[in-house]
């Protein structure tokens, strides 16, 4: 069984494009004073990021719980937004529901939830329209994209 080393939960505040990416900076410098391998930081910090985004961008507020054991990095993101309404097309790489502000900042690409399941090892996706969706991510520490 693998042994827990850290978790940390972050809250993610809806429409804060301020503070947008700060939790994913934070993840990489603690991944990185951990001495992990350049290749999994790499990997966790899309994840981590492009679900942040996705927090700021379509929920009211979200939370990422992070877990670094001795085998896997795991990243749950959970919000309360307006869920989605096909995960399949969500999925798709270029599939945007991003508004034409969004967009006019840089985002809205249609690449976040594609670039987290890219980047995992296991990638989980639950969605329930007027609720709210939750993005499972999990990185073995052994593995290598």
């Amino acid at each position: 069984m693998a042994q827990e080393l850290l978790r940390e939960t972050y809250r993610i505040h809806g429409r804060d494009f301020d503070k947008a990416g700060e939790t994913a900076t934070e993840i990489k410098q603690i991944l990185k004073q951990l001495d992990l391998d350049p290749s999994l930081i790499h990997r966790t910090v899309i994840i981590a990021f492009e679900a942040e985004m996705n927090v700021v961008m379509y929920a009211s507020e979200g939370t990422v719980t992070f877990v670094l054991t001795d085998e896997e990095i795991k990243l749950e993101i959970a919000d309360q937004g307006p869920g989605i309404e096909d995960t399949e097309m969500a999925l798709t790489e270029g599939f945007s529901t991003a508004t034409d502000e969004m967009r006019e900042m840089g985002f809205g690409f249609g690449m976040g939830l594609p670039n987290i399941r890219k980047n995992a090892d296991v990638f989980n996706l639950e969605s329930e329209v007027g609720t709210g969706t939750t993005v499972s991510a999990l990185i073995r520490i052994d593995s290598s994209v």
